[in-house]
């Protein structure tokens, strides 16, 4: 395997959802280098139809206190500008479902109806983790469901470049829920979509959270070899 090879696959299999930073700073310069990097991804006809804001202090501070101001509303849960998840789940994705939220609230020490424990991580969720970084991504409202592919493709490249610079991250669909308080702080105009928030920064070490390592399938359970 040649170097080049080795340091993709390994930003690819290292790379995992980070839920705890630590406060040093990451440079505007190398962030607009991932960026950069990032707009690499394939998109059909060259579209390029991902949007980014990178969120700035001011606007920082006013979002997340909209944010967590909406989470206390008795309006919540609010309508989500699209939806991620099917309206119900069925096996094998009910199970991982599961295991992941469990093994994750575990190491937090949330037990199954401690509403408070999961309030004050959903709070920690929408203050990016306290992420230096906080990226808000957009799509136009009237593109296809091939342009979301190629979305996501741009998203795994942000995150990956990042993972490549000694960065960690956390994409973070919960943005999309209170897109309401989003759209208004960020002004965000009625033709985007909110898809999803970044997290950027180097992972906390001592974080409980941190230790979370989803399972994955092996090659064989979701391919077929055709001759």
């Amino acid at each position: 395997m040649t170097d080049a090879a080795e340091a993709v696959e390994s930003a690819i299999a290292s790379r995992r959802a980070i839920r705890a930073f630590l406060p040093d700073p990451v440079e505007p310069e190398l962030l607009h280098r991932i960026l950069a990097v990032a707009a690499q991804a394939p998109s059909g006809t060259n579209m390029q139809p991902w949007k980014v804001r990178v969120i700035g202090p001011d606007s920082r501070a006013r979002l997340e206190a909209g944010l967590l101001a909406a989470l206390d509303s008795p309006d919540l849960p609010a309508a989500e500008e699209y939806r991620y998840y099917p309206e119900s789940f069925r096996e094998p994705y009910l199970s991982r479902r599961r295991k992941v939220g469990w093994d994750l609230y575990g190491l937090l020490g949330v037990k199954k109806g401690d509403t408070a424990g999961m309030r004050r991580q959903t709070a920690a969720n929408l203050r990016f983790f306290d992420a230096p970084v906080a990226l808000m991504v957009t799509i136009d409202r009237d593109l296809e469901i091939g342009s979301w592919l190629d979305l996501g493709m741009f998203v795994q490249n942000i995150l990956i470049a990042a993972q490549g610079h000694g960065l960690n991250s956390c994409p973070q669909a919960i943005f999309a829920r209170f897109h309401p308080v989003v759209r208004r702080e960020l002004a965000i105009p009625e033709n985007e979509v909110v898809v999803c928030g970044i997290a950027i920064g180097k992972a906390d070490p001592d974080a409980p959270a941190n230790a979370l390592v989803p399972e994955r399938e092996p090659v064989e359970a979701f391919t077929t070899w055709l001759a």
